[in-house]
């Protein structure tokens, strides 16, 4: 760790990260407040104009809300991750800006121009298509969450990382616009490939890694899109402009970026990022493949060691986000003592299938500590688990698919940390 952040210094940069704790009282009328009462400098002048920012950014006031990565996580940026800074952001929607990133290769700069998708394989006839190819036909949109199977990861053994963009930060939800991945394919015709119960197909990137991944043809065939833009606006670069591949409720790894090549095929690949990697090594060394699906999970976003409570005593909005790679989350549960008692939190909606739902729950902070903890339930009725029921099944070597309870100790001066509670 020679010339890096240790692991010390980076908790206690998070921890500083956050807002000042301070105390803070009811609004009180009766004292004149004088930016009520004076007229202050932005109302004594002119501001912007409509052509001062062409593209719309974020104000300078919110630029700590960004995109952040853990220097000692992996050796190169090139091939690593951000976080999306889940604790600074409220409704559903992650803007793309915020949205986190993870690259084998690097982020690699691709023209519609020069962009093609190749079909081959088990199909009647092979086909490619450019960027322009791909608009003409029928689109769809949608809201999906994509997480990354590593997060929460580092977890595993204990509480690692403080701050929820950190632990919990590899996720983002968006609108995404394209084409279903069944269109393509039956523009190719599947006659060739005979019964479709045992095919699969194969999804290759246009970046040096490719990124290689196996998917059933169930899957291709049933919610899959061949996405071009997300919340309304052409994907960016580190999300696979001008095409990547979206896989609903599957780990992030799937979603393969710059998609160039799809290839209909007898069986998978066993490429490997689905052999030595993305797989779930249990505690007799054996590894568990094809565990796609994100099973339901949860974390409160605020309070957090990165979103302290800095008003004091008084009404408190404990909120986080519950998601689940299996349907529609139905339901969160919200503690204050650790797990002992619970209460249901308010879903902001109804949750929508293989989205973020944004929970709510209304409370009075008395200025005491609090073991902070959410708990998702979706549509199948699974019950989002603690740390030492996946310990039971999963031992203590895995790195993916890590759906625990994640707890947070709320400190009587507002602050948080990242605290174990098995």
């Amino acid at each position: 760790m020679t010339n890096k952040t240790s692991r010390r210094a980076f908790l206690a940069k998070g921890l500083a990260a956050g807002a000042t704790v301070g105390v803070a009282g009811t609004a009180n009328a009766a004292t004149p407040d004088p930016l009520i009462t004076e007229v202050q400098p932005w109302a004594s002048g002119l501001g912007d104009g409509v052509d001062v920012s062409p593209y719309g950014l974020p104000i300078s006031h919110e630029a700590d809300v960004i995109r952040r990565n853990v220097e000692w996580l992996t050796a190169d940026t090139i091939s690593s991750i951000n976080f999306t800074p889940i604790h600074a952001l409220d409704g559903t929607i992650t803007p793309q800006g915020c949205a986190f990133e993870r690259h084998h290769s690097g982020a690699i700069e691709l023209t519609k121009d020069d962009y093609r998708l190749m079909i081959n394989g088990l199909v009647d006839r092979p086909l490619v298509f450019s960027y322009a190819d791909l608009e003409r036909f029928p689109r769809e949109n949608h809201v999906y969450f994509c997480e990354c199977a590593a997060n929460t990861g580092m977890e595993w053994a204990g509480a690692q990382l403080n701050g929820v963009q950190f632990t919990h930060g590899m996720i983002h939800n968006m609108e995404y616009t394209g084409v279903s991945l069944r269109t393509i394919l039956e523009e190719a015709g599947l006659d060739a490939a005979g019964d479709l119960k045992d095919k699969w197909v194969y999804v290759e990137g246009a970046d040096a890694s490719s990124n290689g991944r196996s998917i059933p043809m169930e899957k291709a065939l049933d919610d899959c899109i061949i996405a071009f833009k997300a919340n309304g606006e052409a994907l960016r670069k580190e999300h696979g402009y001008p095409v990547r591949l979206v896989v609903p409720g599957w780990e992030g790894n799937l979603w393969v970026k710059w998609i160039r090549r799809i290839e209909v095929m007898d069986g998978p690949v066993e490429s490997r990022e689905e052999t030595s990697k993305y797989t779930d090594t249990l505690e007799n060394g054996t590894s568990r493949k094809w565990t796609w699906a994100m099973d339901a999970k949860s974390v409160v976003t605020s309070p957090s060691p990165q979103s302290p409570i800095t008003h004091g005593k008084g009404p408190l909005v404990i909120t986080g986000l519950a998601w689940t790679g299996r349907g529609a989350i139905t339901r969160v549960d919200v503690s204050k003592d650790g797990g002992k008692s619970w209460e249901t939190a308010r879903l902001a909606k109804p949750g929508e299938k293989m989205a973020m739902t944004r929970f709510y729950l209304d409370t009075t902070w008395d200025g005491e500590e609090m073991m902070l903890q959410s708990r998702a339930i979706d549509e199948t009725g699974y019950v989002q688990p603690t740390k030492t029921q996946l310990r039971e099944v999963r031992g203590l070597n895995s790195i993916y698919h890590n759906n625990c309870i994640q707890t947070w100790l709320v400190n009587s001066n507002g602050e948080a940390e990242n605290v174990e509670v098995s």
